[in-house]
């Protein structure tokens, strides 16, 4: 199988994670599109410990920076992560690095991570 084939079988679930994800960020004050999943780079990568292969995507933006990534397992675990690197809009001490999420299946669990501003 190859990695565009393999991303066609979890579009719906990838897209469904970026909703999730873009409502963590609207939660936080930070609202606007989110890359669309299918605009990552995508690449099989056989994992070692369970001898299948999963689903690696990053998002890059025009200087060839990473921006986000996704990681589907072939046990249907994921983890899906966009950088937002901005301050907080409303919390002046806190400062929102990404947006994650995480889960098997259509379990999706996902939130903010923060950290403190330096002083």
């Amino acid at each position: 199988m190859d990695a565009a084939r393999r991303y066609q079988e979890i579009a719906p679930l990838a897209q469904a994670i970026m909703q999730r994800l873009a409502q963590e960020a609207d939660k936080q004050g930070l609202p606007g599109p989110l890359p669309d999943p299918a605009e990552a780079a995508f690449r099989l990568e056989k994992d070692p410990a369970s001898g299948g292969y999963s689903l690696i995507g990053e998002w890059r933006d025009a200087r060839g920076h990473k921006q986000g990534g996704l990681v589907f397992h072939a046990d249907g675990t994921f983890y899906v992560e966009h950088d937002i690197a901005r301050p907080h809009p409303t919390k002046k001490r806190w400062f929102v690095e990404a947006v994650h999420a995480w889960g098997k299946d259509g379990d999706i669990r996902a939130e903010a991570r923060l950290l403190p501003m330096p002083e």
